[in-house]
């Protein structure tokens, strides 16, 4: 990757392209120690990378495309906070199997005195 704005490679080609010795430059920002052989894959496999890249941005650029979020518009599906009355206590525990003293009425499972 060159130090300059403009990307590195063939004149007139917009795709970036990298050498072994940026490769080597990145793997020592890194803190990474790469054999010859890793160097020379990585070239190969990080330039596959920055040419996706590169196509990726060519179809887009010059076009007014607003980023999105989804693939398809969603709105605010929340309906307005309005108070309305509840159950009472009589019909909140009218389909209950049992209740005692206006409370639900469990079996015990923790094994707790009463």
């Amino acid at each position: 990757m060159s130090s300059s704005a403009e990307p590195t490679g063939v004149a007139g080609s917009s795709h970036p392209t990298l050498t072994r010795d940026d490769v080597d430059h990145l793997a020592h920002l890194a803190r990474l120690d790469l054999t010859d052989a890793e160097l020379d894959t990585y070239v190969g496999q990080l330039s596959v990378i920055l040419d996706a890249v590169s196509e990726v941005t060519a179809v887009t650029s010059g076009q007014e495309i607003e980023p999105t979020t989804h693939a398809v518009p969603s709105t605010n599906v929340f309906r307005p906070d309005v108070r309305v009355p509840g159950l009472s206590q009589r019909e909140a525990l009218a389909g209950a199997p049992s209740a005692q003293d206006g409370r639900f009425r469990v079996p015990q499972i923790l094994g707790e005195e009463q």
